[in-house]
């Protein structure tokens, strides 16, 4: 164990509000438990559920801390039982279920990645959420393979960029909705193969469009409410329709006759309430398969900016004024 202080700052709201509520605190130290790791972060990714957290709208689950963050790099500085004593002193990246917006974070040992030297502290934290999300939505629930049409809803945000990212890494024709012409340059820039401005075009008959009738392979969508109708109608035969966040409505009516007789599939996951065991297996499953492109120097995350974590209202104002492209991460300095 290296020097290590009792007390932190960190941002633990105790009560929901605007941005202004983040303000760092003194809080002690977290110790790490049984198959954990406490990391000196570097730096903290800065997601949608924490905005919605700190609108009083996403509550922790239970066991989690109610300190924001998601995602964190840095230094393992202490361990837990159990844990290979070769990991003290690695610069790490990990999926948390809380605690990221601290100087001192817990991580289960499972769910860290190392990081290579190709990327820098403040880009290994933008990584975790969105890779995590993206790997096991697209290319496991919708199973996604080379040389199949991908439709993804918020193509500038940090699920977009990554999915655009892993498309291109693994062989995906990625069609992408945005906003603006603005955030339509910066997709096809990005490597999107199609960027489709949902306020100017409708979105459904340009993907029929662009595949020729056919539709795609499978849509991620954060949309819910009336996108999924809209949705189902981009799909092919046997196209499957992924869940992943509800920002318009968490109801939807669909053509159940439509979904027999093209056989579709609707599926959904969310991420932060499973268990260590499931993201231990997929934390592994990355680490065979996308981390050699990490190491290579070719998956780095699409960054918007970077703020101090004194200025961790800015950080969120930015994300909710939406105009972002990438990811927005809290630098501890």
């Amino acid at each position: 164990m290296t020097d290590v202080p009792d007390t932190m700052l960190a941002i633990d709201p105790a009560e929901a509000g605007g941005p202004e509520v983040l303000v760092p605190e003194r809080r002690p130290v977290p110790v790490p438990g049984d198959g954990e790791v406490l990391v000196r972060v570097a730096a903290a990714g800065v997601n949608r559920p924490d905005v919605m957290q700190r609108q009083g709208s996403y509550p922790p689950p239970p066991g989690a801390p109610s300190t924001l963050g998601l995602e964190i790099a840095g230094e393992v500085v202490a361990l837990g039982e159990g844990v290979d004593p070769d990991m003290l002193g690695q610069r790490v990246c990990a999926l948390i279920a809380g605690g990221g917006y601290a100087e001192y974070a817990v991580a289960p040992a499972g769910q860290c990645l190392p990081v290579p030297d190709a990327l820098t502290l403040e880009e290994a934290a933008a990584i975790p959420e969105t890779l995590f999300t993206v790997w096991t939505n697209l290319f496991e629930r919708a199973f996604a393979v080379e040389g199949d049409t991908v439709l993804v809803h918020g193509g500038t945000s940090g699920i977009g960029t990554m999915a655009i990212t892993l498309g291109n890494l693994f062989g995906l024709e990625v069609i992408v909705t945005v906003g603006s012409p603005e955030k339509q340059a910066a997709a096809l820039r990005l490597g999107a193969d199609h960027a489709i401005d949902y306020k100017q075009e409708d979105f459904v008959a340009r993907v029929k469009e662009i595949t020729n009738g056919r539709g795609c392979a499978a849509v991620l969508d954060m949309v819910g409410g009336d996108y999924v109708p809209r949705n189902l109608q981009c799909l092919a035969e046997d196209g499957r329709h992924v869940s992943i966040a509800v920002q318009r409505g968490a109801s939807a009516t669909v053509p159940l006759f439509e979904i027999m007789k093209r056989r579709l599939t609707l599926t959904g996951s969310t991420l932060r309430a499973r268990d260590a065991g499931f993201k231990a297996l997929v934390t592994e499953e990355i680490v065979r398969t996308v981390w050699p492109f990490a190491t290579a120097g070719r998956l780095k995350p699409v960054m918007d900016r970077s703020f101090p974590f004194a200025q961790a209202a800015d950080a969120h104002r930015r994300m909710e004024e939406g105009s972002h492209v990438g990811k927005i991460v809290l630098t501890m300095g």
